[in-house]
């Protein structure tokens, strides 16, 4: 049997993952007292079922402090399970919030949310920590959510691949948290300079024909490109389900994005589970609009 405990940052998404999971035909369960998990695991096994996938996190308030004695347990009878933790940055977390309207669970009335999400990341820190699979959703569409959770766990069994995700950002927004890998591409030709290309991004082959026209662009792909190749093989030897590849310039618009784009297109080519995301693409953009509004 495939056991999934479900658990993170409140707002990241854990009820819009059990929903795929029910799609993928797992048994699921929302918002489990952990000290129940042991007994809700004999059940399950002593039932036959195949995939169960169950939900639980800091809306229990203290009882989620039993967690830990609840996997303790779990080992114990020797009942293989796997934990998967959702998180995204506080900027996302804070807008979910203010877009639902609902209150974040460890928000007291003196409190903002931002405070909360803090605090929440500490007291989580540690279950985070022994997470079989990490994945932040800041800047994934529910399709590509669903795609992701299906990608990993759609077979009974262990998925015995890997998921890699190519993302492009900007060194001045700050470094993905989840990254495995970080790649600086700041040293190549800089399209921001070119007065019909500022406004652009790598995702237009203007940009995209501007930065891979020199010889050092192509040269860091194929270097980039071997080196990944390389690194994944090894990385599911060693039971590694998920990769996290960032590549970075200054404001992610222009050269990571076209480096992202180029290495996603390479991983896509040779048959790898690869998705990608722009996490700052818009952001330039939308500052420059916040300060003229100002």
């Amino acid at each position: 049997m495939r056991f999934i405990i479900v658990t993170g940052l409140s707002g990241a998404g854990k009820s819009q993952v059990i929903k795929c999971m029910e799609d993928i035909s797992f048994y699921c369960i929302d918002n489990i007292p952990p000290k129940l998990i042991p007994s809700f695991a004999e059940i399950c096994y002593q039932s036959k079922l195949e995939k169960v996938a169950l939900v639980t996190d800091l809306r229990g308030g203290e009882m989620f402090n039993q967690i830990f004695k609840a996997l303790d347990k779990l080992n114990a009878s020797n009942y293989e399970f796997e934990i998967l933790f959702l998180e995204a940055d506080d900027e996302t977390l804070v807008k979910r919030y203010k877009e639902t309207r609902k209150t974040h669970p460890l928000q007291s009335l003196d409190e903002s949310v931002i405070d909360a999400i803090a605090k929440e990341r500490v007291l989580l820190s540690k279950i985070r920590g022994i997470s079989d699979n990490i994945l932040d959703t800041s800047s994934l569409t529910a399709n590509q959510l669903k795609e992701q959770i299906t990608s990993i766990y759609k077979d009974g069994d262990r998925y015995d691949g890997i998921v890699t995700n190519v993302v492009s950002f900007g060194f001045k927004h700050g470094i993905p948290l989840d990254a495995d890998l970080v790649f600086d591409v700041r040293f190549l030709p800089n399209p921001f300079y070119i007065k019909e290309l500022k406004e652009k991004s790598g995702m237009d082959k203007a940009v995209s024909d501007f930065v891979m026209n020199y010889e050092q662009s192509s040269e860091f792909l194929n270097k980039l490109n071997d080196m990944i190749s390389f690194l994944i093989p090894y990385y599911i030897e060693e039971g590694k389900s998920q990769l996290v590849i960032a590549i970075g310039c200054t404001g992610g618009q222009h050269r990571s994005v076209t480096m992202a784009i180029k290495l996603y297109e390479y991983l896509k080519e040779n048959s790898h589970n690869v998705f990608i995301r722009h996490r700052d693409v818009n952001k330039s953009k939308n500052e420059e609009f916040e300060l003229k509004r100002s």
